[in-house]
């Protein structure tokens, strides 16, 4: 036997016995209480804050692996993590663990003319596998989620995040065993082999219920394209801000600035800008010059290219791209019809805005636009669980079914049905 197939065996079954273990965990953690639950989160938290040396140790040795490859700015920016991140990632875990259970609500309940008394209840959906690149936060807020909703996580983050993953989720599974649950229930992948993926999108012998990607376009279309159970993902980012005839100049501007340049590197920031004709005269000139001015590069379509000759032309593929970086594809189009047409076209069904001061106008692009998050009046940026009070996510959705949009506690839930009777029989 090669080398290679008795690696790929010994990672089949590590992978096998994560998965075994999660499976029981997960049978744990479907029946804990929540102040069990909570208990863990808030451990979690404070054993964060505990080891924040460790932890930032060792991203520094993720970092400087990662500057030694020659990765791009943008791939260091979603690596690093700061005494602020790290903060921000212990404030996720308490804000889970604020936030109501919802293993075991009761959705909808009636009762048939026959007497059956039926509920809908909302149960944990048993193991959840989680793939992600780069993003060693990733590790904090889909192990709260999964552990709040009642499920055991398997993690598998990026090689490059390894160190700093690793340092996370010591301090999950450090919260878990303060509470008296297992500690299994939250597993990071112990190698940084891909063969690891592959055991994964099989489903690891039936014990992972979904896999959530969290990643570059590479990562989800091949978990897509291979994963043999339900998967949660969105493919790209690529989002718009129409501004319209009824736009405000300075709220545009602020809009659209917070949308392409807060940070450029996630997953909602704005990648294409529309300017409505009929406000081009009056509005386009200052939105492009805000971002040339920011060091954003600007490809634009010819109307847009008078305005400044820093623009460099746009082709057909940049207005479907998910830049992830100080880029933005800009065009000038005919009223709300060229706007929605143009999204339909090249969208990707993630996060959409429009700015405008016409209700009726915003009314129809909220309607219309067929993405999982539409805005009016505010930045794209906004495409976040915790921007939206779920505490976290652990991703974004585009799909039709289950989930959609930011997946968080609800989202990582399904339901049954119980059933009361008298001893009532069929006829």
């Amino acid at each position: 036997m090669s080398a290679a197939a008795e690696r790929l065996i010994e990672i089949d079954a590590i992978m096998l016995e994560v998965g075994r273990s999660a499976r029981a965990a997960a049978k744990t953690l479907a029946l804990a209480a929540r102040p069990a639950k909570d208990e863990a989160l808030k451990a979690a938290a404070r054993r964060l804050f505990a080891t924040e040396r460790q932890i930032l140790t060792a991203n520094e040795a993720d970092l400087a692996a990662a500057r030694a490859s020659g990765v791009a700015a943008s791939f260091l920016d979603r690596l690093t993590l700061t005494p602020a991140r790290i903060k921000g990632m212990a404030d996720g875990l308490e804000a889970v663990a604020a936030l109501p259970d919802p293993v075991g609500e009761t959705t909808a309940a009636w009762t048939r003319p026959n007497g059956l008394a039926i509920e809908r209840v909302r149960t944990p959906l048993g193991v959840i596998g989680v793939i992600y690149e780069s993003r060693p936060n990733v590790t904090a807020d889909a192990g709260a989620l999964c552990l709040k909703a009642g499920n055991a996580a398997i993690l598998r983050g990026g090689t490059d995040s390894f160190r700093s993953s690793a340092t996370i989720q010591s301090a999950l599974a450090f919260g878990l065993a303060e509470a008296g649950l297992p500690e299994d229930a939250v597993q990071l992948v112990p190698t940084r082999d891909r063969a690891a993926v592959g055991s994964m999108l099989a489903g690891l012998d039936g014990n992972i219920d979904v896999i959530v990607p969290r990643g570059g376009k590479g990562l989800v279309a091949r978990v897509q394209a291979e994963a043999r159970v339900p998967v949660f993902a969105h493919l790209d980012g690529n989002n718009h801000v129409f501004v319209a005839a009824g736009a405000d100049l300075a709220m545009a501007r602020s809009i659209l600035m917070n949308a392409k340049m807060r940070r450029t590197g996630v997953c909602g920031a704005a990648e294409t800008l529309l300017v409505d004709r009929a406000v081009a005269a009056s509005h386009l000139s200052a939105l492009v010059t805000d971002l040339l001015d920011a060091g954003c590069v600007v490809r634009g379509d010819a109307e847009t290219r008078l305005v400044d000759p820093r623009v460099t032309p746009a082709t057909d593929e940049d207005w479907r791209t998910e830049f992830l970086d100080a880029i933005i594809a800009v065009r000038v189009v005919d009223g709300l019809e060229g706007a929605l047409a143009h999204i339909d076209a090249y969208g990707s069904h993630h996060t959409d805005a429009i700015v405008t001061a016409d209700e009726a106008e915003a009314a129809r692009f909220l309607a219309e636009v067929d993405s999982a998050i539409v805005l009016h009046n505010a930045s794209t940026q906004f495409a976040d669980g915790g921007e939206f009070g779920f505490g976290a996510e652990i991703g974004i959705a585009t799909g039709r079914l289950h989930a959609r949009g930011p997946v968080g506690l609800e989202q990582l839930t399904t339901f049954n049905y119980r059933v009361r009777g008298t001893g009532q029989t069929r006829p």
